[in-house]
């Protein structure tokens, strides 16, 4: 299912030396497949009685992994190896899932079980469609997928057993398949629409928009490029590494939990504005950005420091160089446009915005190019999505890295994640005598 080879470790001279009060201490140096080294702490506390230090976990590897590599420096993305350009040309969503959460890609009789198995599971307890009702009609989907997800956890706990490899898979397979019914559900209960069955007839993509946009009184037929463009933002956002929302999967799974109750603080973590909510930032800068006339204004105030006005969409925290999956949303974007030949006033500002930025010094030196949230958040609107979907979407494309990391820890668990802590409060004190 997943490679979990011990990293190698180098040898002497190979490490780091810490000295304290009691002497010297020689950390060793664990060497990974790619990407920098890193030296093994472990011991540190306990024989040392000394802390590492790293707010942000910027220079913390928090576990081994063989599911995602990025390079950020070089602009590189990879899926168990394979560049996410070549699986966004050769490759679809699912197969992608396939390859994330066993290791390899499938051949075809395991694609077909795999599918087989995916249509299968599509369905929500009836039940669970009554939490929908609990909601206001004007929540935002994302808080109605927190609830709804963590409500689905109820209807599955006994039936995950840690133990049985085989549960495991299925419990990670059930909510793959669930979550487009739940991210669908979660929109047309917000607009009065009732909420839409999965058609198993279609593809994992078709009928995710069949859910979202078909009519009781209408037969829904599903636009092929929009299908092949929604397949490809899912397939782009499917991993990446250790972020915030993978992260707390990993550390919520390092107790135990059950697998659904996991993905649900996955969720609140993916909703921040800091995380899956850029995209729709991207949108909310555009509006207030208003015409094509304003940008200049717009660039202006970007590079004032005094202001705190943002361009949003460019720029990454891990990539220093163009996101690699910026390159590829880019061109979709622009078939999709032409291909629905849309006329729409925000969408001509980030072309603008888009072109501009790329010649302009300030931005090019900086290395502040479109990301992929830049992108993303055109071609949704594009394809006739409202901004508060934008983050529902990004969580279905991500329970596939989600439940891969989940599959990698149960192979391979540590005990519970406890990070330690630099006190800087009161020291010990007596209560004052009244």
């Amino acid at each position: 299912m997943s490679d979990n080879r011990a990293p190698s470790v180098r040898t002497p001279p190979y490490q780091v030396t810490i000295a304290d009060s009691t002497g010297e201490a020689h950390l060793p140096i664990l060497e990974g497949t790619l990407g920098p080294a890193a030296v093994d702490i472990q011991q540190m506390y306990g024989k040392h009685n000394l802390l590492a230090y790293d707010p942000g976990f910027r220079s913390t590897a928090s576990c081994k992994s063989a599911i995602t590599f990025i390079d950020g420096d070089a602009g590189v993305l990879l899926y168990r190896g394979y560049p996410i350009e070549e699986l966004a040309e050769h490759s679809n969503f699912l197969e992608a899932s396939h390859l994330l959460m066993f290791g390899e890609l499938p051949d075809p009789q395991e694609a077909e079980q795999f599918e087989k198995e995916i249509r299968h599971h599509t369905l929500l307890h009836e039940q669970v469609l009554n939490f929908f009702r609990g909601f206001r009609r004007d929540a935002h989907p994302m808080a109605i997928m927190v609830g709804v997800v963590g409500a689905l956890s109820a209807f599955y706990h006994d039936d995950i057993d840690l133990q049985d490899r085989d549960r495991r898979i299925r419990a990670a397979i059930r909510l793959l398949a669930k979550m487009p019914t739940i991210a669908a559900a979660s929109y047309t209960y917000s607009i009065g629409r009732p909420i839409r069955y999965p058609w198993n007839d279609l593809g994992y993509a078709g009928n995710f928009l069949q859910m979202l946009f078909g009519v009781p009184s209408e037969v829904y037929k599903v636009d092929p490029v929009l299908a092949k463009a929604m397949d490809l933002i899912f397939l782009l956002h499917a991993d990446h590494e250790q972020n915030a929302s993978t992260s707390t999967v990993r550390l919520a799974a390092s107790s135990g939990a059950n697998p659904i109750a996991c993905v649900a603080a996955g969720i609140a973590s993916l909703w921040g504005p800091a995380h899956g909510g850029a995209n729709e930032a991207v949108i909310r800068m555009l509006k207030e950005i208003g015409s094509v006339e304003n940008i200049p204004k717009a660039i202006a105030r970007a590079k004032d420091k005094n202001d705190p006005f943002l361009l949003m969409g460019f720029g990454h925290r891990v990539y220093k160089n163009f996101d690699p999956r910026a390159r590829v949303i880019q061109r979709m974007a622009k078939d999709v446009l032409e291909h629905l030949g849309i006329n729409d006033p925000l969408l001509d500002i980030a072309i603008q915005l888009e072109q501009i930025a790329l010649q302009d010094e300030y931005f090019v030196t900086r290395k502040l190019y479109p990301n992929v949230d830049f992108y993303s958040g055109i071609l949704l609107r594009a394809m006739g999505l409202p901004t508060n979907m934008f983050t529902a979407i990004f969580a279905l494309a991500r329970t596939a890295g989600w439940m891969s990391h989940w599959l990698e820890l149960t192979e391979d668990a540590h005990g519970i994640d406890r990070p330690r802590q630099l006190y800087v409060g009161h020291p010990q004190r007596s209560y004052p005598k009244r």
